[in-house]
């Protein structure tokens, strides 16, 4: 452990082994009919989201992103490797991976509230929530977010396009163009000097001192994480259209830029609940923002801040600028996570320029967090540990933003 974090503490890039992975599985709080339950809140809602949104009319209200080959950067990275792209920062609506678990949360207060006043049933075709009648309802209540960006869309996007006043409350990290996208969907932005854990604790704040203010808790809410993990149910749809089915000797290995990690986090776990042995999971963070991989190596997840070991948490990857992970993740992945790694800025730039001029690909510096992962993922041992042979790995790199990023 000590060696890892001294090199936490020096800003170096480096590659965590988790050595309590693969134990405990068994005392989850969550389990595979969780994420079905979700999925199939995803399809009622499919219709009306068809009906709000002309990009997720496309796939009939389904917001998913495709799986894609990508030849030229594969060898680049590795050559030789099986490798794929899972592009979540072309996701529908809100252009980022926090299109899922952001919409899903949302789309679970406007049930709720249905459901207590008798204005829906399961059964009945969910484009009713777009009647007048029902947006003037949504309207007396305030849906709010602490963001750096992509989550704050997500949540901004939809919550007005229901009919809720929404209101995001930005850290330092946001870029300015994601305010802007956000005021011209009807969302109110509120802005901050502080970091992450400010904005969201100043949007915590005000939501608890108003009955009719619902907040969107990133650091703990269980509806953004089981969002989240409807991912694997897709994915494994789009491997079997490839012919790709794995198994303990041919496994996935899957790259995840990691903030706060819920998005992270709800992926690798569905991941878990329906692949088992034959996948396992990387999270990415910066340099100087590894609040995940730090929470993870201590054992003291949210007790613990990069702040405490003279991190700054600056970095161009404004999604992953975290200095404190998710309060309930961390525990929850210390079973499931396989390791995680740090990038540098440096890094992160020259990738993005690389995955535009080969592949034509439109990402933040944040969705290139994983491209490293193959590379320092085979580098550090965990094969040998795990008796797998490298050539057997379909690598699957996961971005998160992208699609609405200015040229």
């Amino acid at each position: 452990m000590n060696g890892i974090l001294e090199k936490l503490k020096a800003r170096q890039s480096c590659c965590w082994k988790n050595p309590d992975y693969g134990k405990n599985t068994d005392k989850l709080c969550y389990s595979l009919k969780d994420i079905y339950d979700a999925e199939a809140r995803l399809c009622r809602f499919a219709p009306l989201l068809a009906e709000l949104f002309e990009e997720a009319a496309v796939q009939y209200g389904i917001i998913e992103s495709g799986l894609l080959e990508i030849p030229a950067l594969k060898e680049k990275l590795l050559p030789g490797a099986d490798m794929l792209l899972k592009a979540d920062h072309d996701l529908p609506v809100a252009g980022s991976i926090k299109a899922r678990g952001g919409i899903y949360n949302v789309l679970c207060f406007a049930e709720q509230i249905c459901f207590e006043r008798n204005l829906l049933t399961p059964a009945e075709n969910y484009r009713k929530l777009a009647l007048p009648e029902i947006k003037k309802i949504f309207g007396s209540y305030t849906v709010s977010v602490g963001s750096t960006g992509n989550l704050g869309l997500s949540i901004g996007t939809i919550s007005a396009a229901l009919g809720f006043k929404a209101r995001v409350h930005m850290s330092s990290d946001a870029k300015e163009w994601k305010k802007v996208l956000l005021r011209s969907r009807g969302v109110e932005v509120i802005e901050y000097d502080g970091d992450y854990s400010s904005a969201v604790a100043e949007g915590r704040a005000e939501a608890e001192s108003d009955p009719y203010s619902f907040f969107v808790d990133d650091e703990n809410s269980h509806e953004l994480f089981l969002g989240y993990s409807v991912a694997a149910l897709r994915l494994k749809e789009q491997l079997k259209l490839r012919k790709i089915f794995p198994d303990r000797e041919h496994p996935l290995f899957i790259y995840l830029p990691c903030g706060v990690g819920g998005a992270p986090g709800g992926v690798c776990f569905g991941l878990k609940m329906l692949f088992g042995d034959a996948v396992h999971c990387f999270f990415a963070e910066p340099v100087n923002a590894p609040c995940m991989t730090l929470g993870l190596l201590t054992g003291k997840h949210d007790g613990i801040s990069v702040y405490d070991i003279g991190l700054d948490n600056r970095t161009l990857a404004d999604g992953l600028a975290v200095g404190r992970p998710s309060a309930f993740v961390g525990k929850l992945m210390m079973p499931l996570l396989a390791g995680a790694y740090t990038v540098e800025d440096s890094a992160l730039t020259e990738l993005q320029n690389l995955a535009r001029e080969l592949e034509g690909l439109k990402i933040e510096p944040s969705a290139a967090a994983g491209f490293t992962g193959p590379r320092m993922v085979l580098d550090s041992g965990f094969c040998q540990d795990n008796g797998i042979r490298p050539e057997n790995i379909c690598h699957i790199l996961w971005t998160t933003g992208g699609r609405y990023l200015p040229e």
